[in-house]
């Protein structure tokens, strides 16, 4: 039951170590706060948006429009902790790679966006069936 319900989810989460274990030499070092709005940061909010979005939706079969209080919490908080995981990963051990505070921000507030998106997107679902 637990992986029909979040094999996307699942699937999503395998991707995103995948990439955040990528070497990045090839991607640029943000240093300053301004350099916050880069192309990277939106990949980050987008990333952990369709994350906690892909919880969420496994925590409500991908039928409900309205989530429990519960099943939100746990979606953010899962999404915004694993960002902060794949950050300290990069800093700490793969190779070539360097985790910074603005990225794993970019993820916390992506893990937000991706609840905060939850209920329009259920709603236009709907009235397409």
């Amino acid at each position: 039951m637990f992986l029909k319900r979040f094999w996307p989810s699942l699937v999503w989460a395998l991707l995103i170590l995948l990439l955040m274990g990528l070497p990045g030499d090839v991607f640029p070092e943000i240093v300053t706060f301004w350099d916050w709005l880069s192309p990277d940061k939106v990949v980050h909010l987008f990333v952990f948006g369709t994350f906690s979005f892909l919880i969420l939706w496994g925590f409500c079969n991908g039928k409900a429009v309205k989530p429990s209080s519960n099943a939100i919490v746990t979606s953010v908080l899962i999404a915004a902790l694993y960002g902060v995981l794949t950050e300290f990963l990069q800093y700490y051990v793969f190779v070539g790679r360097s985790g910074n505070a603005y990225d794993a921000l970019a993820d916390v507030i992506g893990a937000f966006l991706g609840w905060f998106l939850y209920k329009p997107f259920m709603n236009v679902l709907k009235k397409m069936k």
